[in-house]
């Protein structure tokens, strides 16, 4: 089975969060095939997260991990150190007061 590439994945998924009115953008736009995603969910009162997909070497499932929350500033710094190590990294950042950010959604953790 073949992967999506990054920027096919990342174009799905802020289509499917325009289509729920969640607002999004790409703050850091990685290499277009093999880039890894970081999710930052900013909830508008001053506190973030960031996930990132995890990979289970007994499962070979991913799921998306928290990677940093709390103040906003400190999630941009965490953001930044990863940045740092992988220039390739995608980061998206979500808008929504209410948490929403839909990666528990089917499909999306691939």
């Amino acid at each position: 089975m073949s992967r999506l590439t990054a920027e096919f994945w990342v174009s799905a998924y802020l289509t499917r969060l325009r289509l729920r009115d969640i607002p999004a953008f790409v703050t850091a736009k990685g290499d277009l095939t093999a880039g890894a995603v970081l999710v930052k969910l900013n909830t508008l009162d001053g506190q973030a997260r960031a996930f990132q997909r995890s990979f289970d070497l007994m499962t070979g499932e991913r799921a998306w991990v928290v990677l940093a929350e709390g103040a906003e500033a400190d999630v941009d710094a965490a953001i930044a150190r990863q940045r740092s190590f992988d220039p390739d990294l995608w980061v998206i950042e979500v808008e929504d007061r209410a948490g929403r950010h839909l990666l528990e959604e089917d499909g999306l953790a691939g």
